[in-house]
């Protein structure tokens, strides 16, 4: 085992603790975590995970203590998230369809992304997808990223997932059979009953010319009811868990590992550790 693990991290804002708690666990164990982001830009924290005061509308509690206010700030303010690999230049999107030569394009496609997982599958032990809402501008319909955790998938390594991260195991799928990979598997993710139905937003924004942007924009609830695409991607013999009303929902259906939210980090990074130096199959169900 090379005790390396690969976070891949939106650049439109992540939260601190979905990050921070596997991050801390990880390295405390003497794993060492590499950082990618789409585009090669380095990745922010959402500003309420960096705000101690912050109160979680839907919850109606404070979510971000102390001490991941102060870490998730020691994170955002140091190098450590300032040289990502940038997945758009590792990996080319498939080929249109009606594009000239497709088939020799696509089998090229394929070539290319087996050294891709050669170079960015392989040498690691699992895959890191830290949430917040971030996520659903570049992360959760992004094709690239699909074609990374798949190569996980076909490696039959971990894949860890938080928050609204999770869409993107409900949206990686091969191109040829197009099943959702979590079909048959139990997975956790944002429960209904606890979307906003208003502030979801940003870190982050760019505009046309990859400039950024004023972050003050309110786009409202989230984009989509996580809950009803991990209902339906699952199918009838998995089954997605809310656990609302608990404090933490996480889920281990190997080679998944999901997390619903915040609380869950911690446990998150303890439950990586499990799997891959206790074998750890299942857990919370």
């Amino acid at each position: 085992m090379s005790k390396k693990i690969l976070v891949v991290l939106s650049e439109w804002g992540y939260w601190g603790e979905e990050l921070i708690g596997p991050l801390d666990v990880l390295t405390s164990a003497g794993y060492s975590l590499d950082f990618m982001t789409p585009n090669g830009r380095k990745p922010v924290a959402l500003p309420p995970s960096m705000d101690e005061t912050y109160i979680d509308p839907p919850l109606d509690k404070g979510v971000t203590s102390a001490h991941f206010a102060k870490r998730t700030k020691e994170v955002d303010s140091s190098d450590l998230l300032a040289n990502p690999v940038n997945l758009s230049e590792k990996l080319p999107l498939m080929p249109y369809f009606n594009s000239e030569k497709f088939g020799h394009k696509l089998e090229e496609f394929f070539n290319t992304r087996e050294e891709f997982w050669k170079e960015f599958v392989d040498p690691y032990d699992a895959l890191l997808l830290p949430g917040g809402s971030g996520p659903m501008v570049d992360m959760v319909n992004n094709e690239r990223l699909h074609n990374l955790i798949l190569g996980y998938v076909n490696r039959d390594k971990l894949v860890a997932a938080e928050c609204y991260c999770v869409t993107c195991l409900a949206f990686a799928r091969e191109w040829t059979d197009r099943k959702s990979i979590i079909w048959g598997k139990n997975v956790t993710g944002h429960a209904r009953e606890y979307d906003y139905k208003e502030g979801t937003g940003f870190a982050q924004m760019y505009g046309y010319d990859g400039e950024p942007m004023n972050t003050s924009a309110n786009f409202g609830p989230p984009f989509y009811p996580l809950e009803y695409i991990l209902r339906d991607a699952t199918g009838p013999q998995g089954k997605y868990h809310g656990g609302v009303g608990r404090t933490v929902s996480t889920i281990l259906d190997y080679p998944f590992l999901t997390g619903r939210s915040t609380q869950d980090s911690t446990l998150v990074g303890e439950l990586m550790v499990k799997v891959l130096e206790e074998d750890l199959r299942k857990y919370g169900w």
